[in-house]
C-alpha cells in the first residue's frame, strides 16, 4: 500500500478532473458558436456527433487507464505497449511537438483576451510578447513547484472559467427566440456534409480528454482516479459545449452570430447588460491561463515518460526535489516562447500558422494508435473471453471515429502532419544507436 504522505503529494479525483476539463476548455470555446453559425442549426447535430465520438474515445482511455494504471505518458505508453518502441516514439514525438505549438497559440489567445482590459496589448507587439512570456514563465515556475501546486491552480482556474460559461448557457435558455433557429441548414450543402464539417470542427474542442492518463505516476490511486476523471471531465465539458451553443444560437440571429468576435460576451450583454461583457472576457482570459497551466504540466510529462524508456535523451528523465521533470518543462517552455514570439513578428506569422497546422494531425494520431492498441492489449492480457463483443465494439467504434476526424482535418493537414512525424525517424534511429 502507498504511504499516506506520498498520496498527499499526488493528484486526486478533482484535480485530475480539472486537468481534463481545463485542458479541453481553452479560450477557443468562446469563439466556437460564431465559427459554427454559418452552417445554421444543423451545427447542433455536429456537436452531438462530436460528443458521441468523444465519449467513445474517453471510454477507451478510461479503460486503458485500468488495464495499465502505472503507464506514464498516456497515449505514448498505450501505443508502445500495443505496437512497440517505434510506434510509441512516433506518437510521443508528434504529441510533444503539438503541445508546445498549441501552448504558443494559447498564450496568444490569453494576450488577446487581456487586451479587452489593457488596450495597449492590441497595439504594441512588445507589450504583447512580454505579457505572453510572463504568463508562460510564471506557469513554468508554478509547475516546477510540484504537481500538487499546479493541480490546485488548475482546479481554481477551471472553476473560474466554467462559471461564466455555465451562467450564459443556463440563463440564456430563458432568452431564446425560436425563429433564431432558422434556417436549419444554411451551408448550401447536404445535411451529411454539413454535419461532417461541423462535427469535425466541434471535435477539436474535445482534444485533451486524454490528459488525466499522461501523469499517471503522479495520480493517487490511478486505477480508479484516472478512469473517473476522464469520464467526468469529458461529461462536464460536453454539457457546457452543447448547452452553451443551444443558448447562444437561440439568442442571437445566425447572420449576426457568424460575424461576432465575442459570442458569449454578446449573449451576456443581452441577459445582463453591456457591463457583463467584461466578466465574460475575464472568463476567456482565465480559460486560456488555466489551459496554459495544464498543458505546461503535460509538456514535461510526455518527454519524461519517453526518456525513462531511453527513447528520448536522458536529460528529460531527470526530476527536481519536488519530483517534477523540470528539464522537460523548461525546454518545452523555451520552445513555446520562441513559437509564441513568432506570432508577433510580421515576417514569421505564416510560419507560426504553419506550425499550428502541422500540430493538428499529431493530436489525432495518438487517438488512432491508442484505440487500436486497446484491442491488442485486451487480447494480450486475455481479458477477452466470454464477453468479447462489447470491448471489441468499443475499440472499433472509437478507432473509426478517430479515423474520420483525421480524414476530416483536411488533405493538407494530413500531408504535412505525416511529414512532421517522419521527421522524427532520424532522431529515433540516433536514440536506438546510442542505446547500450
Amino acid at each position: 500500500m502507498p504511504e499516506p504522505s506520498a498520496e498527499k503529494n499526488k493528484l486526486g479525483l478533482w484535480t485530475s478532473t480539472s486537468l481534463v476539463v481545463g485542458n479541453m476548455i481553452g479560450a477557443g470555446i468562446f469563439l466556437m458558436p460564431a465559427a459554427l453559425a454559418p452552417y445554421g442549426t444543423i451545427s447542433l447535430f455536429g456537436w452531438m456527433f462530436a460528443s458521441i465520438g468523444a465519449f467513445f474515445l474517453a471510454k477507451v482511455f478510461s479503460n486503458l487507464s485500468k488495464l495499465l494504471p502505472q503507464a506514464d505518458g498516456g497515449p505514448y505508453a498505450y501505443t508502445r505497449n500495443g505496437f512497440g518502441d517505434f510506434a510509441g516514439f512516433l506518437v510521443a514525438w508528434g504529441y510533444w511537438i503539438s503541445i508546445w505549438c498549441s501552448n504558443a497559440a494559447i498564450a496568444v489567445s490569453l494576450v488577446s483576451a487581456l487586451s479587452t482590459f489593457f488596450p495597449v496589448l492590441a497595439t504594441s507587439g512588445i507589450a504583447a510578447v512580454l505579457t505572453g512570456l510572463s504568463a508562460i514563465w510564471f506557469l513554468t515556475w508554478v509547475n516546477t513547484r510540484g504537481v500538487v501546486t499546479s493541480g490546485k491552480l488548475q482546479l481554481v482556474t477551471t472553476v473560474l472559467k466554467i462559471i461564466p460559461l455555465l451562467a450564459v448557457a443556463i440563463a440564456g435558455l430563458f432568452f431564446i427566440h425560436l425563429e433564431n433557429f432558422t434556417p436549419f441548414n444554411s451551408s448550401n450543402t447536404s445535411a451529411f456534409t454539413a454535419i461532417t464539417a461541423t462535427g469535425t470542427l466541434a471535435f477539436y474542442s474535445f482534444l485533451g480528454l486524454e490528459c488525466a492518463t499522461i501523469p499517471s505516476g503522479s495520480v493517487a490511486n490511478p486505477e480508479k482516479t484516472i478512469s473517473r476523471a476522464t469520464m467526468l471531465g469529458s461529461l462536464i465539458a460536453t454539457l457546457i459545449y452543447v448547452l452553451g451553443s443551444v443558448s447562444i444560437m437561440g439568442m442571437i440571429p445566425s447572420k449576426e452570430l457568424q460575424h461576432s468576435l465575442t459570442p458569449f460576451a454578446d449573449a451576456a450583454a443581452i441577459i445582463w447588460g453591456n457591463s457583463a461583457r467584461y466578466w465574460v472576457s475575464a472568463g476567456a482570459a482565465i480559460a486560456a491561463f488555466g489551459a496554459l497551466n495544464g498543458w505546461i504540466l503535460i509538456q514535461g510529462q510526455i518527454p519524461f515518460a519517453v526518456a525513462k524508456d531511453k527513447l528520448f535523451p536522458a536529460l528529460f528523465s531527470k526530476q527536481n526535489k519536488k519530483g517534477v521533470p523540470a528539464p522537460g518543462i523548461i525546454i518545452g517552455s523555451i520552445l513555446v516562447s520562441v513559437v509564441m514570439s513568432m506570432n508577433y513578428t510580421k515576417g514569421l506569422v505564416e510560419q507560426f500558422r504553419f506550425l499550428i497546422l502541422l500540430s493538428t494531425l499529431t493530436t489525432l494520431v495518438p487517438y488512432l494508435f491508442s484505440t487500436a492498441a486497446y484491442i491488442i492489449i485486451l487480447i494480450q492480457k486475455k481479458y477477452i473471453k466470454r464477453n468479447w463483443f462489447q470491448p471489441i465494439a468499443l475499440g472499433v467504434i472509437a478507432f473509426l471515429y478517430a479515423l474520420w476526424a483525421t480524414a476530416g482535418s483536411g488533405q493538407e493537414t494530413v500531408y504535412w502532419g505525416f511529414l512532421l512525424l517522419m521527421a522524427g525517424i532520424p532522431f529515433y534511429v540516433w536514440m536506438i544507436w546510442k542505446k547500450p
